[in-house]
């Protein structure tokens, strides 16, 4: 597939990264996103963790087999958050969402292609404070999931 944007997730601002991808989805672009197993979730660990898991815990109160599901993996718990940025009820957010492709690291196909890295949505600052979390913490820490 023939992606218009190449984008590269390692310290990049989960929900910054996630609105910008959904307008670049909306105007019709086709956009990967690798590395998404480092993108981060800025605030404390504790408060990050505590809230996903606070969303898996209330999925099993009633009964497990009924939703809503939450994904385990780095990969689509982006995902996840970009539909949410998209009005995926309507044709249009559906159509935008099926051009979206995330990757854990970066595949065989795309090594070669240049990968763009957007300065506004990087956390270099909140790094200094190491108040974030990656998405590969918080799958791993909130379920089995273990990345090999």
């Amino acid at each position: 597939m023939n992606f218009d944007i190449v984008l590269d997730g390692e310290q990049t601002i989960l929900g910054r990264l996630a609105s910008y991808v959904a307008k670049k989805l909306l105007n019709g672009k086709k956009v990967a996103v690798v590395n998404a197993e480092k993108i981060v979730v800025s605030g404390k660990r504790q408060k990050v963790l505590r809230e996903y898991l606070k969303r898996k815990w209330r999925k099993n109160l009633a009964n497990p087999r009924k939703g809503p599901f939450y994904y385990a993996r780095p990969d689509r718990l982006f995902k996840r958050t970009v539909r949410g940025m998209l009005p995926y009820k309507k044709g249009k957010g559906r159509q935008a969402y099926k051009m979206l492709r995330v990757f854990l690291g970066v595949p065989a196909e795309l090594e070669n292609v240049k990968k763009e890295k957007v300065d506004s949505l990087t956390s270099s600052k909140l790094s200094v404070r190491s108040s974030t979390i990656t998405l590969r913490e918080i799958a791993e820490l909130t379920s089995d999931w273990r990345m090999s």
